[in-house]
C-alpha cells in the first residue's frame, strides 16, 4: 500500500511592515528617504518627536546663520524660508533645507502658500543631515542631494557639517570645504564663521 508523503510546508513571507507616511524626510527619485531615526520609532525605542526635533547644536547653528542674513538681506528684494522649507523640484523630488532664501522676482509674494516652493531659492543652507542615508551612505547623500538642487537651478548650497567641523559651498562651478574656524562667503560680499561664533558662545564641539 503506498503511502502519501506530505512535502515541506512552505512559510509565507511576513508582509513587510508599511512604513508610515509621516516618518518620511524627503522625496528623491520618486522613492522616500525616512527621517534619521525612524526605525528606533517603528520599533517603539523612540517617539516622532524625538527624532524630528534638532539637536541642540543644530539649533544655536540655524539662529546664528538666520541672525547673519537678517543683518544684511534686503527684505524688499529676497525672502528668507526657515523651519525646513519644502522645495518641490518636480513628482519625483520633494527636498528640504534649513534656510532658504529666494530672489521675490522668482518667487513673490503671490506665490507663497502652504504647499512647497517649486522655484529654487538663491542659496540653500543645511545643517547635518537629518535624513536616515543607510542606502547611499551621508557623503552620497550629501553630493546627490546638492547636485539635485544644483540642477534644479540654486546658486550655493552650503552644508555646515558639525561631525567634520567643516563647512561645503558648492556652485555650479565647484564644491570646495573649508574649516569651519575661517570667514567663509555666504551671498552678496557677506562672510560667516562657525568656529568663532561658538567660540564666543563659549560652546565647544567634540
Amino acid at each position: 500500500m503506498a503511502i502519501a508523503l506530505e512535502g515541506p510546508r512552505r512559510v509565507a513571507p511576513k508582509p513587510k511592515r508599511k512604513i508610515p507616511d509621516y516618518l518620511i524626510y524627503e522625496i528623491m527619485d520618486g522613492k522616500p528617504i525616512y527621517y534619521k531615526g525612524y526605525r528606533d520609532v517603528l520599533s517603539g525605542k523612540k517617539t516622532v518627536g524625538e527624532i524630528m526635533g534638532a539637536s541642540s547644536l543644530q539649533s544655536i547653528l540655524v539662529f546664528y546663520l538666520t541672525g547673519v542674513i537678517s543683518r544684511f538681506i534686503d527684505e524688499e528684494k529676497y525672502h528668507v524660508l526657515v523651519n525646513e522649507p519644502g522645495i518641490h523640484l518636480d513628482r519625483r523630488n520633494n527636498l528640504s533645507n534649513d534656510i532658504a532664501i529666494f530672489d521675490q522676482a522668482v518667487l513673490p509674494g503671490s506665490k507663497i502658500s502652504k504647499k512647497y516652493a517649486n522655484v529654487p531659492p538663491k542659496l540653500a543652507i543645511e545643517v547635518d543631515v537629518d535624513a536616515d542615508v543607510e542606502d547611499l551612505t551621508e557623503t552620497g547623500y550629501i553630493y546627490k542631494k546638492t547636485y539635485k538642487l544644483l540642477d534644479f537651478g540654486v546658486e550655493t548650497v552650503i552644508w555646515v557639517l558639525t561631525e567634520a567641523q567643516a563647512v561645503m559651498v558648492a556652485t555650479k562651478d565647484r564644491i570646495e570645504t573649508f574649516d569651519w574656524n575661517r570667514d567663509i562667503p555666504l551671498m552678496d560680499g557677506q562672510t560667516f564663521n562657525v568656529g568663532a561664533y561658538l567660540a564666543k558662545k563659549g560652546i565647544s564641539v567634540e
